[in-house]
């Protein structure tokens, strides 16, 4: 399982409506699409997703976010080696800035 967790550090709150891009590389820079879903009301998606050792990139659309963006679409790359746990990956939201860990 994949999963993740959007907040908005800047008004301490769940970031609802974000569109997220799960993608899992088939070959050197090569994407393959696997799911694209909005952040619920608690800023979280969990996508059903088979759970195979490879590349993935969640990318974050938000662009449309905030009034006023420095950043654009937001790919974080990690790699899956053991399909025997889940995969948390949450992304911390200002309009100048984020970050981004392997969750629990």
């Amino acid at each position: 399982m994949i999963s993740t967790h959007i907040l908005d550090i800047s008004q301490g709150q769940p970031a609802k409506g974000i569109e997220v891009l799960l993608e899992m590389e088939q070959k050197k820079d090569k994407w393959v699409q696997i799911s694209l879903l909005s952040t619920n009301s608690d800023g979280r998606i969990v996508f059903d997703a088979a759970k195979d050792p490879g590349v993935y990139r969640l990318t974050f659309k938000i662009e449309n976010y905030f009034d006023e963006n420095f950043f654009l679409n937001t790919p974080v790359v990690f790699q899956i080696k053991n399909t025997k746990r889940k995969y948390h990956v949450p992304l911390l939201l200002s309009p100048y800035g984020y970050s981004t860990y392997r969750g629990s």
